[in-house]
């Protein structure tokens, strides 16, 4: 699973990169994000591909009651989106969830009293998006929408079934050249084999 993510380059480098523009009136700063802290990230979705937004982790699907549910939808399952109802709505609505980096802890005894830190990122540092899903959620008490986000993992690599040792899961990582494509509703391609770890 993922849930410690980096994100450490400007505004206009991520403009460039992803050839999109961040939207009118957000900031993007170099982060580490949380997800437990439920951060708005930056994620460029199906529904404006041009522009660069932030979006909170943790999905929210329509029925959910408060904002509590959303330490359950940080992480969903690639394999079975379409079963679980937290999520097999909003499979369509499919994002880019704007890193270049994340941090996974390999366990060194059975019950994880002690571990390792890993940062994980892809050749020479450079951004990429994890695949996401997203929703649009109302808050029934203060009539606020809000926009909020998932991140797709599957079955760990070799490499990340070193470092993930216990539930050998891994975020999924979308190839530069099929983001557009995974925008569009196409196929998923992605770049996990790419990956390089290093302790820290």
């Amino acid at each position: 699973m993922c849930f410690h993510s980096k994100q450490s380059q400007t505004a206009q480098a991520l403009e460039h990169r992803f050839k999109a523009k961040v939207a009118d009136g957000i900031s993007i700063e170099p982060t580490i994000y949380n997800g437990f802290s439920f951060p708005k990230t930056p994620i460029i979705t199906t529904q404006q591909p041009d522009k660069i937004i932030l979006s909170s982790w943790g999905l929210m699907p329509s029925w959910a009651k408060d904002t509590s549910f959303r330490k359950n939808t940080l992480n969903a399952r690639v394999e079975t989106l379409q079963e679980k109802p937290s999520f097999k709505n909003y499979t369509q609505n499919r994002c880019l969830i704007i890193a270049d980096g994340f941090f996974e802890w390999k366990w060194l005894d059975a019950k994880g009293l002690k571990k390792e830190k890993y940062f994980i990122e892809l050749p020479e540092q450079q951004s990429f998006a994890f695949a996401g899903i997203w929703s649009h959620w109302l808050d029934q008490s203060t009539g606020e929408i809000q926009h909020t986000y998932a991140m797709l993992t599957m079955q760990a690599n070799a490499l990340m079934s070193e470092i993930h040792n216990t539930k050998k899961r891994m975020p999924i990582i979308v190839s530069p050249s099929a983001e557009q494509q995974w925008l569009a509703r196409g196929e998923l391609y992605i770049a996990n084999d790419l990956l390089q770890a290093h302790l820290v």
